[in-house]
């Protein structure tokens, strides 16, 4: 990481289009979770943009197409359901039958703030699908990482509601405990921990990795909540964020050449920005990733 990433240029209020302008994504192909809707939606259209191939993955195939039917792009639709283990794994076996060099993943897809405990595989829906599901995808796709590819994990600010341990990890179930927004919260500090330990992985060669706050956005990601309209009252509209906006983070650091050596940061704002103790904690992130490992060898 450096000082000059931090840029005067870019802020709040940077849309997508605006953090890309003048950039030539021509021959470069980028993979996007959650392409059909929100901040993926626009992340998709925008690096399309700019001359991108897209491989837009949905929950199902007919919603990948529908997206880049959408945005008027001929990419490539992928189904990918990230709390079915085996429709990841599917994806990636397809991704990686195709020969495709990926110039970067963006791990987009999400859900939160689940009001009622669910669990699926025996883990918390939250936690299976956030990172879990993301892990299984990203690690799975290294071998077609380009050698200065980068995977961007869209983390958020909501890590900081995560359990005081940071990762509870005798209740990934929730069989203990159960409260949407500190579970959401863990699962959220999971992506970050991952992209850090991705990052020490990474580090002798010019892949990166790099976790991402996108802002809060009014999109379908509270559409499990009925208190989705109190919840964005409380924040205020003035911290809210256009979908362009949300978006403008995750693709700066997928496409700017100012992120070409920024490798373990968490970013907000397009630029570098503050993550909670646990966040930086290596030794939580080297456990985690040796916990979701053995989680994924039984699943």
């Amino acid at each position: 990481m450096t000082a000059s990433t931090n840029s005067a240029d870019f802020g709040f209020s940077s849309t997508a289009e605006e953090v890309t302008e003048g950039l030539d994504l021509t021959g470069k192909t980028f993979l996007v979770t959650g392409a059909n809707s929100g901040i993926g939606h626009e992340t998709a259209r925008v690096l399309a943009l700019r001359g991108a191939h897209i491989i837009a993955a949905a929950r199902t195939e007919e919603k990948a197409i529908a997206a880049l039917q959408d945005i008027g792009h001929d990419g490539t639709p992928l189904a990918c359901e990230l709390s079915e283990p085996d429709s990841v794994r599917a994806a990636v076996a397809t991704v990686l039958a195709s020969g495709v060099a990926l110039d970067g993943i963006i791990a987009n897809a999400g859900i939160m703030a689940l009001p009622e405990l669910k669990v699926h595989h025996g883990l918390e829906l939250q936690f299976l699908t956030n990172h879990v599901g993301h892990f299984i995808l990203v690690t799975g796709l290294l071998d077609a990482l380009t050698p200065a590819g980068r995977v961007v994990m869209l983390s958020s600010g909501a890590h900081r509601m995560a359990p005081e341990e940071g990762i509870d990890f005798d209740n990934l179930d929730g069989s203990q405990s159960y409260a949407a927004w500190t579970a959401y919260g863990r699962s959220k500090l999971a992506n970050i921990l991952f992209a850090n330990k991705l990052a020490k992985a990474f580090e002798g060669t010019k892949r990166t990795a790099n976790s991402v706050h996108p802002g809060v956005i009014q999109t379908n990601l509270m559409r499990y909540r009925d208190d989705h309209d109190a919840v964005f009252s409380s924040i205020g509209r003035n911290n809210l964020k256009s979908i362009p906006q949300g978006a403008a983070t995750q693709v700066w650091a997928a496409t700017h050449p100012r992120l070409s050596k920024v490798s373990g940061a968490y970013l907000a704002d397009c630029n570098l920005a503050k993550s909670t103790s646990s966040a930086k904690d290596e030794a939580l992130a080297e456990r985690l990733w040796a916990e979701t490992e053995k989680l994924v060898a039984a699943l």
